[in-house]
């Protein structure tokens, strides 16, 4: 354990961890744009930046270990005078349209310029413009309103490890983009959307929420994905009743806010007109709606007149992987057990 002074205040903290997280032992807020606990380290927005006595300069609190004795400011004078020139930078650098922004609301960058009084840019020049991508079906890609903060590259080389994206071009022509500056399409991209969800601005959109701002959801249902087997939690956000969209709740304890493409977005399945509603029963060739009591009436007495007939083995049980864990358990058990066969398998079997 090392003692060291922030903002006056005595802290006592683990050797290793870094000014940020001491900080957030005692409740003080240190803004950052580029930095996410489950990312390395990246330093690069330097919007952390907090004053070490001793020190030459303003340090990155991401980055900057604790050492014992250590005495830090997070809101001097001169540390609030650099966040705001930072700031200034980027927002002189970045489409003013945040009355009409998908992400206006929910963006870091809008909320720190708040903070900080930044109302427009006062550096005068060209802006970053490029083409906006809108090919492929789960997100919008604006690259005029990256900030280089580096978080959709990393969480797409280090999380999802695909690297399907990384930085290009030097200077004023950076940008964060796909090899050979294509279009990102399912040649070049899972579409699990983990670079969106780590987006700190307007520059990568979830399809499924344009023309909905965040204050819009009415509220947000914390569930479990019914895909696959490894129970992954997220939060159901619904507008006017219906589900519109999915997006991932840190808290999660198997996934965090790792999700993937169909955890993500197949909700469409939810109000699909498709999507069978009411148990039926075919009459006379043709599928007819009945009650739940008569389908499993008619679904007990079937499976009992077959094993009498036939024997147990002549009955046969396919389990889906849509199915709880628990469901899949019991259903094998009804096979074993009350039914008599092992003729039991599931679909997800390889």
């Amino acid at each position: 354990m090392l003692n060291i002074k922030i903002n006056g205040i005595d802290v006592e903290a683990n050797e290793g961890i870094t000014i940020l997280k001491a900080a957030e032992q005692i409740g003080i807020s240190i803004p950052t744009l580029c930095h996410e606990d489950c990312l390395t380290t990246f330093s690069g927005c330097r919007i952390c930046v907090v004053e070490v006595e001793g020190a030459k300069n303003l340090m990155a609190a991401c980055s900057t270990a604790i050492w014992d004795g250590m005495v830090v400011e997070t809101h001097s004078e001169k540390v609030m005078k650099a966040r705001k020139d930072i700031l200034d930078l980027m927002f002189s650098n970045h489409p003013q349209d945040c009355l009409t922004c998908e992400k206006s609301g929910e963006c870091s960058l809008q909320d720190y310029c708040y903070e900080y009084g930044i109302k427009e840019g006062s550096y005068k020049g060209d802006k970053k413009s490029f083409e906006i991508d809108d090919s492929n079906p789960v997100m919008i890609r604006d690259q005029s309103k990256c900030i280089l903060c580096g978080k959709c590259v990393r969480v797409c080389g280090e999380v999802q490890v695909t690297s399907t994206i990384d930085f290009t071009g030097r200077g004023f022509y950076s940008k964060v983009t796909t090899g050979f500056d294509l279009p990102i399409s399912t040649d070049n991209c899972r579409m699990c959307g983990q670079c969106i969800s780590v987006c700190p601005t307007g520059a990568l959109i979830n399809k499924q929420f344009v023309g909905t701002r965040h204050w819009e959801i009415e509220k947000k249902v914390t569930t479990t994905c019914p895909f696959c087997g490894t129970g992954c939690q997220f939060d159901l956000n619904v507008k006017g009743g219906k589900v519109i969209g999915v997006t991932p709740n840190p808290d999660s304890p198997v996934n965090g806010t790792s999700l993937c493409v169909k955890g993500r977005y197949h909700t469409d399945l939810i109000h699909s007109e498709d999507r069978l509603t009411v148990p039926l029963i075919k009459r006379d060739g043709e599928f007819v709606e009945s009650t739940w009591e008569e389908a499993m009436s008619l679904v007990a007495s079937r499976l009992g007149e077959i094993k009498s007939k036939f024997g147990p083995d002549s009955i046969a049980g396919l389990s889906s992987a849509r199915c709880v864990n628990e469901d899949n358990f019991v259903f094998q058990k009804m096979m074993r057990v009350a039914i008599g066969t092992n003729n039991v398998d599931h679909c997800a079997r390889t």
